[in-house]
């Protein structure tokens, strides 16, 4: 059985990195061939995926105190169609707030006079450094910003308390989807007992 460690306690040495040159690129990413040395001696060589260093949002828009916004939008990666949050790229330089700010109004057509990043997460930290910034938007106005997206994004309303069912649908797939939902419940349902 493995030994378990408390979850404060880690004696660990970071790995060092002795080596790393990238093996591919293309326009969004590059791929690194990452050489380590283990505190114990192990010498290893990975292969990560680096994408932009600054990361995404990904934009919980909160309609009224039970309603929040999805979008609907095609996925190459899984080659259908996705119900998920408002997402995209943060710019350089450009602060996480206005980086969510943006891209709400890029997608769904509002803006929010209110943002809380509430969590940043990797999406597999084992090959990709990848960080999305889960941003709360309240207190929201019509407000319209032109977008890159390739055809307009199908905007949908789903109920605060109906988070199992859509994490259960079938186009609903992607994880930080589904962990900004349940971050977002929990959250909101803290603040309503404080």
């Amino acid at each position: 059985m493995p030994k378990l460690m408390p979850e404060d306690a880690s004696n660990s040495k970071t790995p060092v990195i002795t080596d790393c040159k990238v093996v591919a690129q293309s326009r969004l990413f590059r791929i690194e061939q990452v050489e380590l040395t283990f505190g114990n001696g192990k010498e290893v060589v990975y292969e990560r995926l680096k994408g932009s260093s600054r990361g995404g949002v990904l934009v919980v828009a909160l309609l009224d105190d039970e309603h929040f916004l999805l979008v609907r939008e095609y996925g190459v990666g899984v080659e259908g169609y996705e119900l998920m949050f408002p997402k995209g790229r943060i710019e350089i330089d450009e602060p996480i707030e206005e980086a969510a700010n943006r891209e709400l109004q890029e997608e769904v057509g509002f803006a929010a006079r209110k943002l809380t990043v509430i969590k940043s997460m990797t999406l597999a930290p084992g090959y990709m450094g990848h960080l999305t910034h889960i941003v709360l938007a309240e207190d929201l106005y019509p407000a319209v910003l032109k977008g890159d997206e390739p055809e307009p994004l199908e905007v949908m309303t789903w109920k605060l308390d109906n988070i199992h069912e859509l994490s259960m649908r079938s186009d609903v797939t992607e994880a930080r989807t589904i962990a900004a939902a349940h971050l977002v419940r929990s959250l909101l349902e803290n603040r309503s007992k404080a």
